[in-house]
């Protein structure tokens, strides 16, 4: 009996955490080009009784109810998103990227990282393609509360369907041949459904 109450609140705690999150489409006036859209979330362990919209693989770099905000905004031919954690390690670097699919119980579900031009090669390690030009990267190093934040713009935008989530790494983008585009493993995940605008 205990253990199924034990059972019962850990699930209904994954159930609240799920309830918490908050995605806001919001389109401007008729004739306007400028699309937002902001999704706000719990992290919750990946293998809880209940997959939710924002995952973490692991508690002690990405604790258990830390909080993340993604922002997506595209305009006529630009696109900017905007990642703001907080509740992580104090003073320490992470690295962040656009991946191609939704987060799953597993880190590598979330696919790889998305490319504007796509590198025919996978995985991609070519600077050519894997740079903060062609992929949208969110590198942040958190402040002494923890909390931390990151902007990436872009001259094009997400293709629907192919830009499904933001995964946090355990540490900043290498840039070198090779190497481009490696972060370390993956700590946490969140899905955001990219490139809605004009849907």
């Amino acid at each position: 009996m205990v253990v199924r109450a034990a059972s019962a609140v850990a699930a209904a705690g994954a159930v609240m955490a799920a309830l918490a999150s908050a995605s806001v489409p919001t389109a401007a006036a008729e004739g306007d080009s400028h699309y937002t859209a902001r999704s706000t979330t719990q992290f919750s362990p990946a293998d809880g009784p209940v997959l939710t919209k924002a995952v973490t693989y692991n508690t002690k770099l990405v604790p258990a109810s830390s909080q993340v905000t993604v922002t997506e905004e595209a305009r006529t031919e630009s696109t900017e998103v905007t990642l703001e954690v907080s509740g992580l390690q104090p003073n320490r670097a992470y690295g962040a990227h656009v991946h191609t699919r939704p987060c799953g119980r597993q880190p590598a579900e979330s696919g790889t990282h998305y490319q504007d031009r796509k590198d025919p090669k996978e995985p991609s390690v070519d600077p050519a393609y894997a740079n903060a030009k062609n992929e949208a990267w969110l590198d942040f190093t958190t402040d002494a509360d923890g909390k931390g934040s990151a902007k990436s713009s872009h001259n094009w935008h997400f293709r629907a369907g192919e830009a499904q989530s933001v995964v946090i790494h355990a540490r900043r983008t290498a840039t070198g041949p090779g190497e481009a585009g490696e972060a370390g493993k993956r700590v946490a995940c969140v899905t955001v459904p990219f490139g809605q605008a004009g849907r």
